[in-house]
């Protein structure tokens, strides 16, 4: 490892200003620069088996690549490829003068791939993102390691790279020490893709939170003050993204959407005007600590702004479990009443569930379950405990000789139960929360209490979207009404809502079930990726399921 030369580019008369949110450096030489953003791993909450019902090809725009290639000198010429949907092909590889890519840990051996495949055409290679910045020693095979998020660093990359993409004969580490302001990033180059081939599309309006969960590397990575866009900042990102195809569901990829309650205040008012402005043309969802039902004014405000979905990390139902993860916002009031709060202003909710808890009982997994009946929540991702780098878990497992890694094993921690009892105890677990009936009778649940505390709106439709409506709906009575052996379950559900005329309802139900009842399926019957957070070089594709699913949506890489 390498401190590299950084050059020093000398300005140049008549150069076009410097426009907004772009990088400062004024370059000297026309590059091309290939990005491409590596395939996810299987999860819960990747929706694999729903893209054919909506005719969708990924799960989320890679927002953080996208605000690189926006980050970029406007001379540049720059290729966008996310491998989620195609594939890098040589001629790429040869065009460009250096590869840039991104990702999560669970991308990590895509990452490898990308990165092998542009050194056989000796392409130099940059990778930036959480997996990198969370744990640069997972990738001595890169050339150039952007380590932090946008800053002096990026601006460094760039003068290298303008100076001559020539690949180092040691890798260099760029680290942040200058993070570039929220408020002065770009919007991301939503026009290198097209975002209506995503099952949802993304923006961010904040980063960081202000919690200390133990098993969370957020704060190591993001900081615990949350940092902030401007509304206007936002409101220009939908502007581009709907223009770029988004005709739907749009996550906020904040890492806590109430981290900065009052910034959330603010920036709600101008969503709300330009979501009734344009005829509601976006359905709004985000993740947020579970204090979010303590703050009746912002989930009316998010109500009228058309959110109708918000993802929190519950991750037990045992208190003292919660006090032992440092997890204690989820202990300021009954957790069964936030949930009914969140309900009430139409929010389904969408929650994190670990297991493999120091505090686990061979009851655990029982009380996990009498928790999911009672919530009534839909869409739960239970996960397996892992300690994931930068965190205060992984430093206290570390300490105590805790961590371990192997072929055969689904995480890094050594459990304090026995460990085929708590992998067995976390399949039985998914396995009858995601038997049809079961999941089937919490959504009818959520058709009488949730779905009708949403905002009426009467949204703006043309031909194209009559269209895809008409060829959603297509797919789905085929594939789901009609082929499902748990049809007959679905169509007790789907004939009272739509006698009601609530099509959309019976869509969504449709679309999440049929991914949720597959995916606990393959868990069941091992179908699946080995693990979700192991080291990649040491687990095959084709081992027994043994499964690690996030506990979050995946994040802007």
């Amino acid at each position: 490892m390498q401190e590299g030369p950084i050059p020093s580019v000398p300005a140049r008369d008549h150069e076009p200003a410097h426009e907004p949110g772009r990088s400062a450096h004024r370059p000297a030489h026309k590059r091309r620069i290939l990005c491409v953003f590596p395939q996810y791993a299987p999860s819960f909450g990747t929706f694999q088996y729903s893209f054919k019902l909506l005719d969708v090809q990924a799960f989320m725009p890679p927002q953080g690549l996208l605000l690189i290639a926006a980050y970029l000198p406007a001379e540049w010429e720059v290729r966008f490829i996310d491998e989620n949907m195609d594939r890098a092909t040589d001629e790429d590889f040869r065009w460009a003068d250096a590869v840039f890519t991104s990702g999560m840990h669970v991308q990590r051996r895509f990452i490898h791939d990308i990165v092998a495949r542009a050194h056989r055409f000796d392409k130099l290679t940059v990778l930036g993102g959480p997996s990198v910045s969370g744990a640069p020693e997972y990738y001595p095979d890169v050339d150039l390691l952007h380590v932090g998020e946008i800053g002096d660093s990026t601006d460094k990359i760039i003068a290298y790279i303008d100076e001559g993409p020539r690949r180092p004969p040691a890798q260099i580490k760029f680290v942040t020490d200058d993070r570039r302001p929220l408020d002065q990033f770009p919007t991301p180059a939503y026009d290198k893709i097209d975002v209506s081939r995503y099952f949802l599309g993304s923006v961010q309006y904040s980063s960081g939170c202000p919690y200390r969960c133990e098993f969370c590397d957020i704060p190591a990575l993001y900081g615990r003050n949350p940092r902030l866009k401007t509304p206007e900042q936002l409101i220009r990102e939908f502007e581009s993204i709907r223009r770029n195809g988004a005709t739907g569901p749009v996550y906020f990829v904040d890492d806590n959407f109430i981290g900065n309650a009052k910034a959330t205040r603010a920036m709600l008012g101008p969503v709300k005007q330009w979501q009734k402005a344009n005829g509601y043309p976006l359905r709004l969802s985000c993740e947020a600590t579970l204090n979010l039902a303590q703050n009746p004014d912002i989930l009316s405000e998010m109500r009228e702004a058309a959110f109708d979905t918000v993802f929190v990390g519950i991750e037990t139902p045992e208190e003292d479990a919660l006090l032992g993860v440092q997890k204690k916002q989820n202990l300021r009031g009954p957790i069964l009443d936030a949930i009914h709060a969140l309900n009430s202003y139409g929010m389904e909710v969408v929650s994190g569930i670990i297991m493999g808890l120091d505090t686990d009982t061979p009851n655990t997994g029982r009380n996990i379950l009498g928790f999911i009946e009672t919530s009534n929540i839909p869409m739960l991702t239970i996960n397996l405990l892992y300690a994931l780098p930068k965190t205060p878990l992984y430093a206290r497992l570390e300490k105590e000789g805790r961590l371990v890694s192997g072929e055969n094993r689904v995480s890094n921690v050594v459990f304090k139960m026995p460990y085929d009892d708590t992998v067995k105890m976390w399949q039985e677990c998914i396995t009858e929360a995601y038997r049809p009936e079961n999941l089937f009778r919490r959504f009818v649940y959520q058709t009488e209490h949730t779905y009708p505390n949403r905002l009426k709106v009467q949204r703006k439709v043309g031909w194209k979207q009559i269209k895809m409506g008409l060829g959603v709906i297509r797919r789905v009575l085929w594939h789901v009404g009609a082929r499902a052996d748990y049809r007959d379950k679905f169509w007790k559900v789907a004939r009272p809502l739509l006698r009601q005329g609530r099509v959309e309802e019976v869509i969504h139900l449709a679309v999440v079930s049929y991914h949720l009842i597959q995916f606990a399926r393959d868990i069941a019957e091992g179908r699946m990726e080995a693990c979700f957070y192991a080291d990649p070089n040491k687990v095959p594709d084709a081992t027994p399921v043994t499964a690690q699913v996030t506990t979050r949506a995946p994040q802007a890489a």
